[in-house]
């Protein structure tokens, strides 16, 4: 999961050397949330526009979690 994450981020920047995913420990109710982290030009570029390709990236990496029986959250930093 972490690597599609970074996969999919490093495709949308301009600066893929930036991009980094850090994975929490599952939460009580077994949610594991990742953090994006990309440089501070490229914040731009992974939100978009009202937000749409943020909500694309969590539509995206809600689907195969749920195909792996896990719960995730993505939060972009």
């Amino acid at each position: 999961m972490k690597e599609l994450l970074d996969t999919l981020a490093r495709g949308l920047v301009n600066e893929p050397n930036e991009v980094n995913v850090v994975e929490d420990a599952p939460t009580e109710d077994g949610t594991i949330v990742y953090h994006l982290h990309v440089a501070p030009d490229d914040m731009g570029r992974v939100i978009g526009k009202q937000g749409r390709i943020a909500k694309a990236i969590r539509v995206v990496m809600r689907a195969v979690a749920t195909r792996n029986d896990q719960k995730i959250m993505v939060e972009i930093d």
